[in-house]
This record gives structure tokens, C-alpha cells and sequence, in this order.
């Protein structure tokens, strides 16, 4: 295992390094090639389902990845095909192939690759003393909550770059407020079904390599703040800002629990 931490270290490190050139260039006014954002969620990707290979085993790994896949597809394409879930909006051909010609896949990997860290900080935080069914609805809840946290500073800055057509001119910087409730309803489901089929418990995650824990919240920041940046260098100040204090308190809560709960380990 001590390969493995090494391995998605690394991983953590390259995909860093990717977001840091991607906010560079935006700043210095270099124009990235399009394949970059997928290259970026790519190793982003691989980092998180490294960190899960390595926290939660490969069946548990394998049965998170499928369920964030199936679920965020599921959503998505009605959300696209209807309106319902987000609200109106439809994907342009930025992100690539596309999933029934609705959702590219692309999508599926970004969804997992912050979906995972979300959890990580939720069951880090929520009480392992509740009572079982209380403690995985919390943990569901809350791990939506630090999702859409995101969402709150990536999705105007993805809508001014072209990626995605809100059809109606939300309330949000053009963005609907159904949007964020999407975003929570999308990753609650996903994160109580996993630990429904799973039967998982605290002692799951919060038991094993604790500091190791670190890298998953530190993975979240990372994606945040670039976000955050992004949003500051092309005019939307606020959505900047309102994502970065949505997205502060999980990450400080988290770092300072993991903290706490492996000097007493």
C-alpha cells in the first residue's frame, strides 16, 4: 500500500500542477488547447479513485464509481431531456461525446472526482456515535451540501467559458437556484445508496490511514480555489467569492477533524 500512496501522490501532484498551468494561462491570456480540461479531470479522477482504492478497498471503490456514473447519468440526461431536476440548460460540444447525445462523458469523471473528497470530509465530520441510520443521512446530506458548495463558483465560470447553455436567466449569475438543489439531491442519492448497498460504516473510512485523509480534502481545495480564481479573472467576482466561503468552512472542518482524530490514534 505504501506504493500506492506514493503512486497517488503523484497523481495528486501532476493534476496540481495541470490546474495551476490551466488558471496561469487564463491570467497571462494564453489560450489552453481544448484537451486540456479532460486531460485535467482525468488525473483528477485517477487521484481520487486511487485515494478510495486505497481507504475503502477495490469492491467498495468500484461499487462508489458506478453508482456516481449510473446516478449523475441518470440525472443529467433528464435534466438535459426535460428541464426537470437543474432546470433548462443543454451541454455544448466542449466536453466532447456525449452520453444519448445529451451528457458528455466527461461529466461522469468531474462528478466522482468531487463527489469522493465531498464524502471523505462528511464522514470525517458526522458524529460515528449516531445511531446507524441517522449517521448515514447525515453523512449523505452533508456530503451534498459540500458538493454544491462547489458548484456555487464552477458552474458560472463554466457557463462564460461555453460549456454549458442556462435556457432561462437564473436568479444565480444566469444560474437557476433548482440548479443547486439538483447538485444536492444528485449527490445525496448517489452517497446514500453506496453506503445502503455497502452497509457502510465509520470505522470504514475513519479507522484506516487518517492522515492519508488529508489528501482527499486538500484534492477538494485545490478544485475550489481554482474555480474561485477563474471566476475572479473573468468578472464574476461574486460568484467567486460566494463559492469560496461556501467551500472554507468544509475545507477547515475537515482538516482540523482528520487533525484531531489522528493524534488521538
Amino acid at each position: 500500500m505504501g506504493r500506492l500512496k506514493s503512486i497517488d501522490r503523484l497523481m495528486l501532484l501532476i493534476y496540481a500542477v495541470l490546474i495551476i498551468f490551466g488558471v496561469g494561462s487564463a491570467y497571462f491570456g494564453y489560450k489552453l488547447p481544448g484537451y486540456i480540461t479532460g486531460l485535467t479531470t482525468m488525473f483528477g479522477f485517477t487521484f481520487v479513485f486511487l485515494h478510495s482504492f486505497k481507504q475503502l478497498g477495490l469492491v467498495k471503490t468500484i461499487l462508489l464509481v458506478s453508482l456516481t456514473f449510473v446516478v449523475s447519468m441518470i440525472f443529467e440526461a433528464v435534466g438535459v431531456a426535460t428541464g426537470i431536476v437543474y432546470g433548462p440548460y443543454h451541454y455544448t460540444l466542449t466536453l466532447g461525446p456525449k452520453f444519448l447525445g445529451l451528457v458528455p462523458y466527461l461529466i461522469a469523471l468531474a462528478w466522482f472526482m468531487m463527489a469522493y473528497p465531498s464524502f471523505v470530509i462528511a464522514v470525517t465530520i458526522i458524529p460515528p456515535h449516531w445511531s446507524k441510520a441517522w449517521w448515514k443521512l447525515g453523512v449523505a446530506a452533508t456530503g451534498g451540501v459540500i458538493m454544491t458548495a462547489w458548484d456555487m463558483a464552477m458552474d458560472p465560470m463554466m457557463v462564460a467559458g461555453g460549456h454549458w447553455v442556462w435556457e432561462i436567466d437564473g436568479a444565480y449569475f444566469g444560474v437557476p437556484l433548482q440548479n443547486f438543489w439538483g447538485w444536492w439531491l444528485t449527490i445525496f442519492v448517489t452517497i446514500f445508496l453506496f453506503m445502503y448497498v455497502s452497509n457502510f460504516v465509520p470505522n470504514d473510512l475513519i479507522d484506516k490511514d487518517i492522515k492519508f485523509n488529508f489528501l482527499a480534502v486538500t484534492g477538494y481545495a485545490i478544485t475550489g480555489l481554482s474555480s474561485v480564481l477563474l471566476d475572479l479573472r473573468i468578472g464574476l467576482q461574486g460568484a467567486g467569492l460566494a463559492g469560496f466561503f461556501a467551500m472554507l468552512p468544509w475545507v477547515m472542518i475537515g482538516l482540523i477533524t482528520i487533525s484531531r482524530n489522528s493524534a488521538e490514534t
